[in-house]
C-alpha cells in the first residue's frame, strides 16, 4: 500500500538543482479538513460552492512566485464512512490542477493527516533543497513548532489560512501569514466575514456566530 513517505518518489514540477545538486522546491501542502473547518467557523456557517476556495488559483499564485524552481502541491483529506462517493469529483477536480492527493479514511477521532503532512514536509526537506513551504492549515498545535524549526533553517515558511483562527503564525517572528482570501482569485465572490486587520475607516459589525438563548439551552444541560 502507497504512504504518504512513498509519495517522495513522485515527480515534481522541473525546476533547477541548488548548489548541493539537490533540486530547489516549492512546496505547497493543504490540510483540508482544518481548512473546511475554520471557514465554517469564519463565514458562520456550512461553505456553499460559492464559498470554498477555488484551487487552480492558489496553483497560480504558488507558480508565480517560484520561478524556474520545483513546484509540488498536495492535499490531505479525510474520508469519512460513506464519503467517497460525494468526495470523488472535488479529489479529481484537485488533481486536475496539478495537485496530489493523500487520503486517509476518517475511522476515528484521532484519524487526522497533521502527522501525514509533516512526515511528507521532513521527507521532502531531505530529498530537496526546500526553499518555500506554504502550509495551508490553521492548527498551530501541531505545526507551530516543526515550521518554526524549517525556518530558523533557512526555508521560507508561509502559512495560509484565516487571520481569525491562525493567530500562531501571525504572531510569530520566523513564519509569514498570509489570509487565504488575499490569494488573488481563490474566492469567486468576497467571503461573509469581517476581518479586524482590515476594518473599513468607520467601523464595521461583527454579528453573532449564534443566537444569544443557546446559552438557556447550555445551563438547562
Amino acid at each position: 500500500m502507497t504512504t504518504v513517505r512513498d509519495h517522495r518518489a513522485m515527480v515534481t514540477e522541473q525546476g533547477r538543482a541548488g548548489g548541493d545538486g539537490r533540486p530547489e522546491l516549492d512546496l505547497l501542502v493543504w490540510d483540508a479538513p482544518n481548512v473546511d473547518m475554520t471557514l465554517a467557523n469564519v463565514i458562520g456557517g456550512r461553505p456553499t460552492p460559492s464559498s470554498r476556495p477555488r484551487f487552480d488559483a492558489v496553483a497560480r499564485w504558488l507558480l508565480q512566485h517560484a520561478g524556474d524552481r520545483d513546484v509540488e502541491g498536495c492535499v490531505f483529506a479525510n474520508v469519512p464512512p460513506g464519503g467517497a462517493v460525494t468526495m470523488r469529483g472535488w479529489v479529481e477536480a484537485i488533481r486536475s490542477f496539478g495537485y496530489a492527493v493523500f487520503a486517509r479514511p476518517k475511522l476515528g477521532p484521532d484519524d487526522d493527516v497533521d502527522a501525514d503532512m509533516l512526515a511528507h514536509i521532513a521527507g521532502r526537506a531531505e530529498t530537496h533543497r526546500l526553499c518555500r513551504l506554504v502550509v495551508a492549515s490553521g492548527d498551530g498545535r501541531n505545526f507551530l513548532g516543526p515550521l518554526e524549526d524549517l525556518a530558523r533553517r533557512g526555508v521560507e515558511v508561509l502559512v495560509l489560512s484565516f487571520a481569525e483562527v491562525a493567530g500562531y503564525a501571525q504572531e510569530s517572528e520566523l513564519l509569514t501569514f498570509v489570509d487565504l482570501e488575499d490569494v488573488p482569485g481563490a474566492f469567486i465572490a468576497p467571503l461573509p466575514r469581517v476581518r479586524l486587520d482590515n476594518l473599513p475607516e468607520g467601523g464595521a459589525w461583527l454579528p453573532p456566530t449564534r443566537s444569544m438563548r443557546a446559552l438557556l439551552d447550555e445551563g438547562s444541560d
